[in-house]
């Protein structure tokens, strides 16, 4: 037996015994998406019914579903309480059930995701950190495989780390590695991870995705975000070349693209021939795809989503979706009716990186209108949101009439601009309100 096998051997313990190392009024922090160590979040959970908590803080990046039936379930909200750092659709059922009976049950926290690491380590207190990784290798490294994100960060701060090993998370490299020696505890579960697929898109995102397509030049490097209209872009760029990777979301679609040799990462400057990201959502083919393929590197959000490094990639294209915007400009992409929907995430990010990179372009998308056309997206001023996206920091934005450029408009050109990618049933409406404050 190896040195490392033996450390592995003797750290194994089992998901229970792990979970008793995690005390009352500590912070949990826990990994993100596929990367959230299902038999480590029911031991939690089960140790909370038994009684052992009277508070526990759990810190995260991106919610698993499976939050619902392990860790974050009536019986257990109130003595743990949940801090996502982005609103995933089982933070907001899980929200949703707490409305319903007058209680917050999620405390959200504002963050760029390229601080989220630093914020997880300076301004909050990381006592335990679990996390889900592939198996040991014979130089007794796990990889963080899908989700380097924060864990890269967390881990070398982290008074306390459980791993939980999975066969089936992909070993990939970069910055993902961690050795036996930085970790405490060890337990192994075997089970599917979670796949997350994209709805099929609308002849709306259809419509944006190929506006945006043809903004992006062959020898470009991109980033998309997540969701319909950024899937919808790639399904437009099977004729371009030559094109990179610098994205803080890998995909299926990205994949599929690499597969095709449309990215291959040969014309990009920064980190050439390689498709880096922080964070993977998809299916098993794409896991697979994934798995020791040298050529797709994760590495911590601090570093993807860095404009500093965004900025090294020239001709850097980044696309991100936006749920309303006003006639000044700015941009809310991440509330909804008032309340919170998602999160800042890395869209700031990467607006700020591509528009300093040479030749860069940033695009915010969005349909011109919802709830079956009776509302407009684009309203005359933000009210009951946040401003994910300052109106001096916007470059384009994008719907299915047009892209309306902001740099360099002032006040009334900017709503002149908008309005004119706005709903046709809306814009004379929108004008009135112009008007009204001086837009036009």
């Amino acid at each position: 037996m190896s040195t490392f096998e033996a450390q592995y051997q003797a750290k194994l313990t089992t998901p229970a015994k792990a979970a008793e190392a995690i005390k009352d009024h500590m912070n949990l922090i826990m990994g993100s998406g596929a990367g959230q160590p299902l038999a480590l979040m029911k031991a939690v959970g089960d140790r909370a019914r038994d009684g052992a908590y009277a508070r526990l803080n759990v810190y995260y990046l991106h919610g698993h579903d499976e939050h619902l039936n392990t860790i974050f379930t009536p019986d257990t909200i109130p003595f743990i309480k949940p801090h996502p750092l982005f609103m995933s659709r089982a933070d907001r059922e899980l929200a949703r059930r707490g409305h319903e009976k007058g209680e917050e049950w999620v405390h959200f926290v504002p963050c760029m995701f390229h601080q989220a690491g630093r914020l997880l380590t300076e301004h909050v207190r990381p006592d335990v950190h679990i996390v889900t990784v592939s198996p040991m290798d014979k130089s007794g490294h796990f990889s963080l495989g899908t989700n380097p994100d924060v864990s890269v960060s967390v881990i070398r701060k982290a008074k306390h780390v459980i791993v939980e090993v999975n066969p089936q998370m992909p070993r990939t490299f970069g910055e993902c590695l961690v050795h036996v020696n930085d970790v405490d505890q060890v337990v192994e579960y075997d089970h599917p991870l979670m796949e997350y697929e994209v709805e099929s898109g609308s002849e709306v995102d259809e419509a944006i995705g190929k506006l945006i397509a043809e903004q992006i030049q062959d020898g470009a490097t991109i980033q998309m975000g997540i969701g319909a209209v950024p899937d919808a872009v790639m399904r437009f760029l099977g004729d371009k070349n030559d094109l990179g990777l610098h994205s803080e979301l890998f995909s299926p679609a990205m994949a599929k693209l690499i597969q095709q040799g449309v990215i291959n990462g040969r014309k990009k400057t920064f980190l050439p021939y390689k498709h880096v990201y922080t964070l993977a959502l998809g299916n098993r083919e794409m896991f697979d795809f994934m798995d020791d393929n040298p050529s797709v590197v994760g590495y911590p959000a601090s570093f993807t989503n860095s404009p500093k490094n965004i900025r090294l990639n020239k001709g850097m294209i980044s696309v991100n979706a936006a749920i309303e915007m006003d006639l000044g400009g700015q941009i809310n992409s991440e509330m909804v009716g008032g309340l919170q929907f998602s999160g800042t995430g890395g869209q700031l990010d990467f607006v700020r990186g591509a528009y300093a990179s040479e030749g860069g372009k940033s695009f915010l998308a969005l349909h011109s209108t919802a709830k079956n056309d009776t509302v407009s997206r684009i309203v005359p001023r933000l009210e009951n949101c946040a401003v994910t996206g300052p109106r001096m920091e916007v470059m384009n934005v994008v719907t299915e009439y047009g892209v309306a450029e902001m740099k360099g408009k002032c006040m009334q050109q900017r709503a002149a601009a908008l309005i004119e990618i706005a709903h046709p049933k809306f814009r004379e409406g929108l004008r009135v309100a112009a008007r009204k404050s001086n837009l036009l």
